[in-house]
């Protein structure tokens, strides 16, 4: 899914939430969620659309209508300590959407 199928379907109040996901190295990928599923956001090309901030994400939201926005840190505890991760072990808080 990439921005303006985003915002079409965000304005359709089909959007459940938006995660924005910590990833390891300061990258922050984006998720829909809708209907229980996730729908990671990509670029122009398919790939994965790469943020730099949570202020980053608001600035590439801003035309958006207010949406459920979450920040979400995944678990590194498998490469740390080389346990399996679970599905339990994210840490997702919510933050503001402005």
């Amino acid at each position: 899914m990439d921005l303006k199928e985003l915002n079409a379907y965000a304005i359709a109040g089909k959007v459940d939430e938006l995660n924005l996901i910590s990833m390891e190295g300061g990258i922050y990928l984006l998720e829909a969620r809708m209907h229980g599923a996730a729908y990671p956001l990509s670029d122009n090309h398919g790939q994965m659309f790469h943020l730099r901030s949570v202020e980053h994400a608001r600035e590439v939201l801003h035309a958006f209508p207010s949406l459920p926005f979450n920040l979400v840190h995944t678990s590194v505890h498998d490469e740390m300590c080389g346990l399996g991760a679970s599905a339990g072990e994210n840490l997702k808080v919510p933050i503001a959407f402005r």
